[in-house]
């Protein structure tokens, strides 16, 4: 009886680590660079992280420089980012306020994009609701 109880136990243990590691994570990209190899980079984390953590949610926030990242013909990340999308984890998002100033329209966006009013207070809100935060530079 004490062996059988002691198995049930090290069984609960093992299953309660086991789910701790599997805890789902937030995170929040904040993309700024027009350098496409910045964009480049950024793609693969996203596409990493949310290959590894498949029951967690990514969210890549494009303003100031990087909204180039999100324009079908101008973006070096275009096939990649549209492949992306299609998975529900993932989320790309471009400031609207740096699309005006470019005179971009919602058209032009690669599919899958969405634009938000202004990507800083994006990222501040989604820091607000706990996700973590990765700044894509180099």
């Amino acid at each position: 009886m004490m062996k059988t109880f002691i198995n049930l136990m090290v069984v609960c243990l093992f299953c309660t680590i086991a789910l701790a590691q599997e805890k789902p994570v937030k995170i929040v990209f904040d993309v700024t660079s027009n350098s496409t190899k910045v964009h480049e980079s950024a793609m693969r984390h996203v596409k990493m992280m949310a290959e590894a953590y498949p029951d967690s949610k990514f969210e890549l926030v494009m303003y100031s420089g990087a909204y180039e990242m999100a324009v079908k013909d101008q973006s070096a990340v275009a096939d990649v980012m549209e492949a992306l999308a299609k998975n529900e984890n993932i989320d790309f998002v471009v400031c609207q306020a740096s699309l005006n100033r470019h005179n971009i329209e919602a058209a032009q966006l690669i599919t899958g994009v969405r634009a938000v009013p202004d990507g800083i207070l994006e990222i501040i809100q989604k820091q607000g609701l706990g996700w973590g935060y990765i700044k894509e530079a180099q």
